[in-house]
């Protein structure tokens, strides 16, 4: 029996949209309890350097708000590190971030800065919080996150993602071996395995399929299918997808 598939949801693209006019609305909080209450397991917002999107005051109210586990993802930064102690958030999920980046666009390098974030994460876990690291299905990253203490990797589904919306059948074929083979490394070396970026119904339904994931984590697609379906549906049918997913991996297995 494959263990049930979480469903985090990230509503950075809530405060994008409130800070596209200013003001306080949409509220990304209140998205966030209606996330929970649609059948979320856990929210995840992204600090970023700039504060494009979510704030510190959002940060703040998430921290104190939420009912179910608040994943804070951030840059290695030491500036960042000092909120999340302050915050004690459940998960704090480091990830590569640029400035000039519109979106996440690849995974953390680990395996060239073990030390470093060997020295970054210890505080973090003392403060009780899981540290999750947001990286490419490639061995050197997945065994050195396992050498340096994280409790979490999640894996970059995006350059699958984009090959599939692409048309490019054998790259996407190839990615996707990539991903499932680096879930099973991670797995066998004691670590929890989270996917995430890009996903849309059909690609969470397929990453699904492999049974050492354990949550994906979902925002601009089920903000951006919310404009017509609602966040509430949109919730519920992408939990939809990955229990379906999950029930094809169980008959696979």
């Amino acid at each position: 029996m494959n263990a049930p598939l979480r469903l985090g949801v990230n509503v950075d693209h809530v405060a994008t949209l409130r800070n596209a006019r200013g003001g306080s609305y949409p509220d990304p909080v209140a998205a966030a309890k209606l996330a929970e209450a649609a059948g979320a397991d856990g929210i995840t917002a992204h600090l970023r350097e700039d504060r494009r999107h979510i704030t510190d005051a959002d940060m703040a109210r998430l921290a104190v708000e939420l009912t179910k586990p608040l994943n804070f993802e951030m840059a290695a930064t030491a500036e960042m590190q000092a909120l999340a102690l302050r915050r004690k958030p459940h998960a704090v999920c480091l990830v590569p971030e640029r400035r000039e980046e519109r979106t996440t666009e690849g995974g953390l390098e680990v395996a060239g800065e073990k030390a470093r974030l060997a020295d970054f994460i210890a505080p973090l876990r003392e403060a009780g919080s899981r540290v999750s690291l947001f990286i490419g299905a490639d061995p050197r990253q997945i065994e050195a996150s396992a050498e340096i203490g994280a409790a979490v990797v999640e894996l970059h589904t995006g350059a699958w993602c984009d090959a599939h919306h692409a048309g490019e059948a054998e790259e996407a074929a190839r990615l996707l071996r990539e991903l499932r083979e680096g879930a099973r490394l991670a797995h066998g070396l004691g670590l929890e395995v989270h996917a995430g970026h890009g996903l849309t119904y059909d690609l969470a339904r397929e990453i699904a399929r492999a049974p050492e994931i354990r949550e994906l984590n979902i925002g601009h697609f089920l903000i951006a299918d919310a404009v017509f379906v609602g966040l509430e549906a949109a919730i519920r049918r992408m939990k939809a997808a990955m229990a379906e997913g999950r029930a094809r991996a169980s008959a696979d297995s």
